[in-house]
């Protein structure tokens, strides 16, 4: 049965509560060098790890159940009598089963690298595209769960994703981003500035910044986007998300609209042929970005038409300015991902890249004669590419600091063999990351990150980075830059760590820490997220780190500036404490979502929508939040 259009953007009902909202009328190799010592926080955790069974008392906190995204519903697309994969039970302790826990960030007595348990996860992406190797590869994970115990060993993730890359409907997987402006600009992405600010106002405050702490910083429901109806069990991308002076942008189904940032009324509607499969996180300075999406809608005979659409768009018009192909022989490519810098618009599969000026002059594309491919890119200030050469089980990657205008490669890091994926996690400073021999265990895509001087190609550092006490992500094996939970500005890494006990009973929480991009070495910086908070970082500022707390059962989350000498925190945003409001919050983790703030304004959104569980559950695509 043919179900109706999803209704446009709602004002939410008076209080800012959550709901039904009143009807309105639509509108229209690891190097030679040794890694660097693992972190030390300086502080021993509570011991028991996970959530005990709380009282039910209205004095008593609930425990938090951790965030799972929504599980691939049986449908076309999808395997057929397939065990869907469980998500992560919490272990017993805080360490490793019959450990007592040592200090905070170091190194457990268990073997480096190893999980507690083989987990299981979700996994979203897309179909082996033209060219792709027939060898049974990974492809695609799903970031692990949130919380204590929550990741994928190496042998799950590959058998799972396996699996699933045969029969998955669409392209595009899960994209986590704090997208906007370029890099320097107050809507920096997460992750690719290369500020070198840090100076504090004399109050720790943000004086290296745009972003300034309101008089009052209590924030509001702006609007909310009710999430669009999906047909036949099925699940489909809706990835991309970017902030103008004027919009609020976001990827709905085979469609991207402009929302007015305070009033959620809808700007524009531009339709797409299919679903979109990848977006960049990267912005023009006139507003202009790339998104990559399917040429016509899955259907039950036809679950995937492939990722082969390059389109230009204006964000402030909401217009497609132009589509672009590229073809191997007499076959259309698919590709995998596609970024942007300066005006060059890069695309990269397991068949090689392609490039596009923004006027939709062809750059480069790949040579049927060339014994390596480049898989993908990094964009913003600088094009960096993954270029894979070798054969499967011998491969090498190079990264690449390359012209974006002809593709000429300024620099080259060649990484250990046996390295088979990376993700560039910024370009300025060029920070790449990578699951060196698998090392990780826990379906992150990270052991260690890669600081390389972008002029000569020369290693500076490298930093240890176990999954166990980390809690940043990369996926790395089709999207170079879906890395999410960290941040790059001022020469320094900014990583989340893990959630651990906090003071309080029942609570967990955590803290940021920063590492020297030169030396590998923590700075001896940390924010803490506060008791029951989970702190993650968005983007930075100039100088300064935006961060995210998830916030605990009883109140609201909330957005800080975290100032780049002192470390000192400054609340720019305090989401209300409703239960309604919270519920809609909480589901919408950076783990599993994009999330956006600039000057008062967070804005959080899905990156896949699937048929609803039930029609009394009320979802959202997207909600905005506000100060003032």
């Amino acid at each position: 049965m043919t179900q109706p259009p999803p209704p446009p953007p709602q004002q939410p009902p008076q209080g800012g509560g959550f709901g039904p909202p009143p009807e309105q009328p639509p509108q229209d190799q690891p190097p030679q060098t040794p890694p660097a010592a693992g972190p030390n926080l300086g502080k021993t955790p509570e011991p028991g790890y996970g959530y005990p069974q709380a009282p039910q008392t209205p004095q008593t906190p609930p425990p938090a159940a951790p965030q799972t995204p929504p599980q691939p519903p049986q449908g076309y697309g999808y395997p057929q009598g397939a065990p869907a994969p469980q998500p992560p039970q919490a272990p017993p302790g805080y360490g490793y089963p019959g450990q007592q826990p040592g200090p905070y960030g170091q190194p457990q007595q268990a073997p480096y690298g190893q999980p507690q348990a083989p987990y299981g996860q979700p996994v979203y992406g897309q179909q082996p595209g033209y060219g792709y190797p027939q060898q049974t590869m990974p492809h695609q994970p799903q970031a692990g769960q949130p919380g204590g115990g929550k990741k994928l060993n190496a042998q799950m993730l590959i058998i799972v994703a396996a699996v699933v890359a045969i029969a998955l409907i669409i392209g595009g997987g899960v994209w986590y981003a704090s997208s906007g402006k370029d890099e320097g600009r107050e809507n920096d992405t997460a992750g690719q500035s290369g500020g070198t600010g840090g100076t504090d106002d004399g109050n720790g405050g943000t004086a290296s910044g745009k972003e300034k702490a309101p008089s009052d910083p209590s924030a509001k429901v702006l609007f909310q986007v009710p999430a669009p109806e999906v047909k036949n069990d099925s699940t489909v991308v809706v990835s991309g998300s970017w902030l103008t002076d004027k919009a609020y942008v976001k990827s709905g189904i085979a469609q991207i609209v402009g929302y007015d940032r305070d009033k959620g009324s809808e700007l524009w509607k531009l339709p797409l042929a299919g679903p979109v499969c990848q977006a960049s996180r990267h912005v023009t300075d006139d507003n202009l970005t790339a998104v990559l999406y399917q040429p016509a809608m899955p259907t039950k005979a036809d679950p995937s038409h492939g990722c082969s659409q390059i389109a230009l768009i204006d964000l402030d018009a909401g217009k497609r300015l132009w589509t672009k192909t590229v073809k191997s022989g007499d076959q259309v490519m698919n590709f995998d991902n596609i970024t942007l810098s300066g005006k060059t618009v890069a695309v990269g599969s397991t068949s090689g890249g392609a490039a596009f000026d923004v006027s939709g002059k062809l750059l480069w594309s790949p040579k049927p004669a060339d014994s390596c491919y480049d898989a993908g890119y990094g964009g913003g200030e600088k094009l960096v590419a993954v270029r894979k050469c070798g054969s499967y089980d011998q491969r090498q990657l190079h990264i690449q600091t390359i012209d974006p205008k002809s593709g000429k490669v300024i620099s080259e890091y060649k990484m250990a063999e046996g390295i088979e994926y990376a993700s560039i996690v910024s370009t300025n400073p060029l920070v790449v990351a990578a699951d060196v021999g698998d090392s990780a265990g826990d379906g992150s895509g990270i052991s260690d990150f890669f600081s390389i001087d972008a002029k000569t190609g020369k290693l500076r550092t490298r930093i240890s980075a176990p999954g166990e006490q980390f809690a940043a992500r990369c996926e790395g094996i089709t999207r170079v830059e879906a890395c999410n939970l960290l941040a790059v500005g001022n020469d320094r890494l900014y990583l989340p760590t893990e959630e651990h006990d906090g003071t309080g009973k029942y609570s967990e929480t955590n803290e940021i820490v920063a590492f020297d991009l030169a030396t590998g070495k923590q700075t001896g910086q940390r924010a803490d997220a506060g008791d029951g908070y989970t702190i993650s970082p968005l983007r930075m500022d100039g100088g300064n780190l935006i961060a995210y707390k998830r916030p605990p059962y009883d109140k609201g989350g909330q957005v800080v500036s975290i100032a780049g000498g002192s470390f000192k925190e400054t609340l720019l945003l305090q989401n209300p404490a409703t239960e309604t409001v919270r519920d809609v919050e909480t589901s919408m983790s950076p783990e599993y979502s994009e999330v956006l703030y600039s000057e008062g304004h967070l804005y959080m959104s899905k990156v896949y929508a699937s048929k609803r569980s039930t029609v009394r559950e009320k979802e959202y695509l997207a909600v905005g939040f506000g100060t003032g």
